[in-house]
């Protein structure tokens, strides 16, 4: 999909050397990708405690 976009050129230049992409179009790629994992690990972190799984490991490895 074609977008234009103002940015702030120092903010992609410093975006473009901490993430080692040669393109502004792989920077922004790679911060949307980190943007939703980081989302999604949010609405996983919501059930922390709240699910009791009873998983015998060994069973699950096939070591029985």
């Amino acid at each position: 999909m074609r977008t234009t976009l103002d940015l702030p050129e120092a903010l992609m230049q410093d975006a473009m050397k901490v993430c080692h992409h040669k393109t502004k179009t792989a920077v922004i790629i790679a911060a949307l990708q980190d943007f939703v994992c980081k989302s999604r690990l949010q609405e996983l972190r919501q059930f922390k405690g709240r699910v009791n799984v009873n998983l015998d490991l060994d069973l699950v490895r096939k070591r029985v």
